[in-house]
């Protein structure tokens, strides 16, 4: 395991007790994950974001919401891990909408693709998340501002975020939330097996593994 691998589950570690961005894993958790089966043709589409090399051998398939506090936590983890297996892996993301704001989210999201714009946005919203993703109460005002103070041009993206290739977009990864089995965020998938070991080190566990095969 390298360094900065090591850093990220000791910063991980320290977040152990839900609350403030941190989050916990139970036994309910890890028996939902063992339940989580991946079904034919659902877990990637032409249309999801790609992070890393685009034909790497080894997908991680990630449901994320982009209001989940797990979900950031498990951020830096995940770039981590594509720093580290920089030809061999790649993530697509699966938008997984369950908190109340995160579909306008998405929104943002599709319409930073479109100016070539995904990664600093993504980056920028997850970073700041306590700001905007309110639990109850959202303030998408200012996930727009985010979104433009990481390069977003805002008045074609709010155009862009309405058409109806993105209203496509959410209604295809809904069905695919629902056709897996996915109850919670994040839930990843690894060359199409479920993380069964829902934690940092056993998600690094089964990446290697499946790089290892590729060797």
């Amino acid at each position: 395991m390298n360094r900065a691998l090591v850093i990220t589950l000791t910063a991980l570690a320290a977040l152990a007790v839900f609350g403030g961005g941190a989050y916990y894993y139970t036994a309910q958790q890890r028996e939902h994950a063992a339940s989580v089966t991946a079904s034919a043709d659902t877990l990637v589409r032409a249309h999801s974001p790609v992070l890393g090399k685009a034909d790497a051998p080894v997908t991680i398939v990630e449901f994320f919401d982009p209001s989940c506090e797990a979900c950031r936590a498990f951020f830096p983890l995940v770039k981590n891990i594509l720093a580290t297996y920089p030809d061999d892996v790649r993530v697509v993301i699966r938008y997984t909408t369950f908190h109340k704001g995160s579909d306008e989210a998405v929104r943002i999201l599709e319409a930073a693709r479109k100016q070539d714009k995904f990664e600093p946005v993504l980056a920028a919203l997850v970073d700041k998340q306590p700001e905007w993703a309110i639990h109850g109460e959202p303030d998408m005002k200012r996930a727009w501002s985010i979104a433009g103070e990481a390069g977003l041009e805002l008045m074609g993206a709010r155009l862009d975020s309405v058409k109806p290739e993105v209203d496509q977009v959410l209604q295809t990864d809904l069905a695919d939330v629902k056709a897996n089995n996915v109850e919670q965020t994040p839930t990843f998938f690894v060359n199409s097996k479920p993380l069964v070991n829902f934690s940092p080190q056993g998600l690094i566990d089964l990446v290697k593994g499946e790089v290892d095969k590729t060797s």
